[in-house]
């Protein structure tokens, strides 16, 4: 997070056309913007000062609740989408009556990218205001700095992008009609469309660029509205890191464009592995403070602090678990944290042992808990179609701050449990869904671990049935289950209601046990749900 904001004009300046559009400023284009919040059309309409808003759903009219509440807590602007261009009067009128400024968002542009973008350029140094390059690995500051100079230098307009074509900074561009389809359809779609990309690679240009440092250029092609632009690959070593593209304008590019594009790939380079290593760093330690918050044994002021997190805002646990696979797989705990992350941008992943654990920090006061559910539920869906394996999910308490988040944590791991032990329960659940079949099973496992709580008769029952192949302890739970109703225990075991009432007293016979009294009835219908054992058989 920026401390001091980043002026409106230069974040405008930055992203610019193709993404948003200004519409109202009526504070001015000096406002410090000092981080990005989405608005989810489920959240109330609220606000932090220096935020720039992204009222996501929120098209037209639907966002005056943002921009008013915007403008009462002093925020820097406000991001919509319009659905007709008459709206944008009506939200220019109450931007300008609020106070705050109002950003209009073109409908192909995608929320994340948008974000993505903005954040990088709001944490980001500011671009520079002169046309020379640094000359250490570090001097012409971030990608989007690198980008805008590298533009100067060659004449051109620069794109920087990833080994897999995803954009990740671009050059302004002052004359829209300079830009081409390439471009424009690159920025909007934050990655270059199929049909050019497979043109590029039927070229040998992507070939090129992962096995050479040279420029190479691509010649134009009106045809398929493309202008000429020059390339060169982003190396480390052996290693593609990604591309750097200039796209020739009206004029021709500069005379030393490839000299000036060989020493931003150089640079480029060293800001892409810097930046890998302070991620794997920043990575690992925020797993660890996670894993400790989660486990009790690190308090939660070292993760608040970290990740600049709100302690006493509330939180929940989501806990997963598999059937017959590996959650430990990076398929696995991928496909959780990008579905996730979708859904909440703050969500945090741990995985323990056998289980993955995610934690939701800072959730909306009134936020429902069918809402977390659903979140839950696209995960074990997608599991299911995607990966082909099995997920349980169980829903933690929501907690009033991070210091509470072991209970969560707790509450999780006690539904999981349950669901571990059989029994009808749904894929996704909260203790209020499964409060039984939760405590019947911590009984369960309180047996299971003190035999001296156990009746030994029940115990040597079920051990008759192991050596002698019958189905005795069986019969009498199907009968204690439906109530004494004989005739509907024994449908349920697809027998002759005969057959149920003599197996019911020959275990009578054979134990001694009386299952007139309910405190034997009780003590059967919990114990008999144990895994079978073998002590001595009843004589």
């Amino acid at each position: 997070m920026s401390t001091t904001g980043l002026p409106l004009r230069q974040l405008l300046m930055s992203l610019g056309e193709p993404l948003v559009e200004l519409q109202a400023a009526p504070a001015g284009l000096d406002v410090p913007v000092r981080e990005v919040a989405i608005l989810d059309p489920e959240d109330p309409a609220t606000a932090n000062p220096g935020e720039l808003v992204l009222a996501i759903g929120a098209r037209g009219r639907a966002a005056l609740p943002a921009l008013r509440a915007a403008g009462r807590a002093k925020a820097a602007a406000v991001a919509v989408k319009l659905d007709a261009p008459g709206q944008a009067d009506a939200l220019r009128e109450a931007a300008t009556e609020a106070g705050v400024a109002l950003l209009s968002v073109r409908s192909e542009t995608r929320w994340e990218q948008l974000d993505a973008l903005a954040r990088a350029v709001i944490n980001g140094p500011d671009l520079p205001e002169s046309t020379e390059a640094g000359s250490g690995a570090g001097g012409v500051g971030d990608l989007f700095a690198l980008a805008q100079t590298t533009a100067v230098l060659t004449g051109g307009i620069v794109s920087i992008e990833d080994t897999s074509s995803r954009v990740l900074a671009y050059s302004r561009s002052a004359d829209s009609d300079e830009v081409d389809d390439l471009r424009r359809l690159s920025i909007l779609g934050w990655q270059g469309p199929e049909p050019y990309l497979s043109k590029l690679r039927e070229w040998g240009i992507f070939q090129h660029l992962r096995s050479s440092d040279s420029v190479i250029a691509v010649e134009p092609h009106p045809e398929l509205g493309l202008r000429r632009r020059l390339a060169i690959g982003i190396r480390a070593g052996a290693q593609p890191l990604g591309t750097i593209w200039v796209q020739e304008g009206s004029q021709p590019l500069a005379p030393q464009a490839e000299q000036a594009l060989v020493g931003a790939a150089r640079v480029a380079a060293a800001q892409l592995m810097r930046r890998r290593r302070e991620l794997s760093a920043d990575v690992r330690l925020t797993r660890t403070l996670l894993t400790g918050l989660l486990e009790g044994s690190t308090g939660p002021q070292s993760l608040a602090t970290h990740l600049g997190l709100h302690q006493h805002r509330p939180a929940t646990v989501l806990a997963y678990a598999a059937v017959g696979a590996d959650l430990s797989r990076t398929e696995v705990t991928g496909l959780i944290s990008v579905h996730t992350a979708a859904r909440h941008r703050g969500a945090l992943l741990a995985p323990i042992d056998s289980r993955v654990y995610v934690l939701l920090p800072e959730l909306p006061a009134n936020l429902p808990m069918t809402t977390v559910r659903d979140w839950a539920q696209e995960v074990v869906d997608a599991a299911r179609d995607h990966l082909g394996i099995a997920l349980r999910a169980a829903i933690g308490s929501t907690v009033h701050g991070l210091a509470a988040v072991p209970a969560s944590r707790a509450q999780a791991d006690r539904i999981l449990d349950a669901m571990g032990r059989g029994g009808v329960v749904p894929e996704v659940a909260a203790l209020i869904d499964v409060q039984a079949e939760v405590l019947v099973s911590e009984v369960l496992a309180l047996l299971q671990e003190r035999p001296a709580l156990r009746d030994p008769r029940l115990a040597a029952l079920t051990a008759y049935d192991a050596r002698h192949g019958t189905r005795l302890a069986e019969s009498v739970l199907a009968w204690l289950d439906a109530l004494g109703e004989v005739r509907v225990a024994a449908q349920a075991l697809h027998i002759h209601p005969n057959t149920l009432r003599y197996r019911v007293r020959r275990a009578e016979q054979l134990t001694g046990i009386d299952l007139a009294q309910p405190q034997q009835r009780l003590l059967a219908m919990l114990q008999l749900r144990l895994p079978s054992e073998e002590p001595n058989e009843p004589s």
